[in-house]
């Protein structure tokens, strides 16, 4: 609608400022941005001529119209998990994954998911490439922010394990493009991962449920290495992510100053006070348990997985709820990559059912999301100056938030890209 203004109605519209929904309104978008928002009596007919523009004004009765969704945690680039470790991937090419990542970015965006933090490939930078692809309207995708590589130990959580011992040192050094140990050496891969393009950076603080030969609740990094990978990131004014199931991991990962704990699966009492005391967000993939319980056995998943997962579902649920009680910040995260890319907002029951009110849900996957990525300026409300991402959903999401898994419309920075008038 870069010709004219797009005219957005429906029975309410979600402010993320408030937590509530208000009727009446109608969201005016010009160009990428939204221009305004007021009230339904106020807002250009269909057809009218504004600025010298045409106005396409869509109606969405029995809808709510809320702001671009936000997931934290996604891996859009590569296939989806297989569950048999990670040493696979040498039998794939760089533009293999990023070409299934384009068809992963276009599922998500169209699930009303218009702006990810993409947290890591093994084919170093390969999510750098679908972005800039992205920004520069090649492909159709959400707004993304990349971590470019994993930082990881050797043999750890983001390394390619399980290969023979004759093959593993032939290993492209793509697949092991942050895999470092010792504070100087991170302090220098961190530096190289920004270079060439990163946005944030992603750090492996414990072992992973996915990661064969490695246990979810033991430490990798050691304390000066998480904080060498801050001190970095800081200096170069952006923040890191950390990969940390186990208590002490979570700790570590804390007290070194990341922006935020990512999947946060065995969270003790001490590590939730500690991070709300230091506003450490807690980005947790409530949805990733059961997918893998009902759909691993059919798909192949490993015994270790599937017994590293039944180890973790309840307790990061548990976890997840004892956050919430003691304030810690919530921002919306899915893993998809584990689960079917597109299905992002299932997980948003989860939220609820493990103890945010269904508002709350609201707000972690955008205003809260927003924040936690640096973006509250430019994302996660519908307010003038801010970028036209809108989504529309059956139904009041404030009372039930399963309408988000099924947006009925989705406009990007002002384009409808589902919905009437896509295109």
């Amino acid at each position: 609608m870069a010709d004219g203004l797009l005219v957005l109605t429906a029975d309410r519209v979600f402010d993320s400022a408030t937590g509530r929904c208000a009727p009446d309104l109608a969201v005016v978008c010009s160009g990428a941005q939204v221009d305004a928002v007021v009230p339904v009596a106020q807002a250009p007919a269909d057809g009218d001529v504004v600025r010298g523009g045409p106005v396409r004004r869509l109606d969405l009765p029995g809808h709510t119209l809320l702001p671009g969704l936000v997931d934290c945690h996604t891996h859009l680039v590569g296939e989806a998990e297989s569950g048999q470790g990670y040493a696979h991937l040498v039998t794939r090419s760089s533009a293999q994954e990023v070409l299934v990542g384009v068809e992963n970015a276009r599922r998500t965006l169209r699930a009303g998911f218009t702006t990810v933090r993409d947290v890591g490939s093994f084919r170093a930078f390969a999510d750098v490439a679908l972005r800039d692809a992205v920004a520069a309207g090649w492909v159709e995708g959400p707004r993304m922010l990349c971590a470019g590589a994993y930082v990881t130990c050797p043999g750890g959580a983001g390394d390619v394990t399980g290969l023979a011992v004759d093959v593993d040192a032939v290993v492209p050094a793509e697949l092991r493009f942050g895999v470092c140990s010792g504070p100087d050496a991170v302090r220098a891969t961190v530096r190289r991962v920004l270079g060439r393009g990163a946005d944030v950076v992603k750090v492996l603080a414990t072992g992973a449920v996915l990661t064969a030969g490695t246990a979810p609740g033991a430490p990798e990094l050691t304390a000066a290495e998480i904080a060498a990978a801050v001190e970095v990131a800081t200096d170069h004014g952006t923040h890191v992510a950390a990969h940390a199931h186990g208590a002490e991991g979570i700790r570590r990962a804390v007290l070194a100053g990341v922006r935020s704990v990512e999947h946060g699966s065995l969270l003790d009492a001490g590590t939730v006070a500690l991070m709300a005391e230091h506003g450490t967000y807690l980005v947790a993939d409530l949805y990733d348990g059961d997918w893998i319980l009902e759909q691993g056995p059919r798909l192949g998943f490993s015994e270790e997985v599937m017994r590293k997962t039944r180890d973790t579902t309840q307790a990061q649920r548990d976890g997840f709820a004892a956050a919430v009680d003691a304030g810690v910040r919530i921002a919306y995260g899915t893993d998809s990559g584990v689960y079917p890319h597109g299905d992002n907002g299932r997980q948003l029951a989860y939220y609820v059912r493990h103890g945010l009110t269904p508002a709350q849900a609201l707000l972690s996957a955008t205003r809260w999301a927003a924040e936690l990525l640096g973006l509250e300026h430019e994302i996660g409300r519908l307010a003038p100056g801010l970028a036209a991402d809108v989504v529309a959903v059956p139904g009041d999401p404030t009372v039930d938030v399963t309408g988000c898994e099924r947006p009925a419309l989705v406009v990007r920075a002002g384009r409808v890209v589902l919905g009437p008038v896509a295109g």
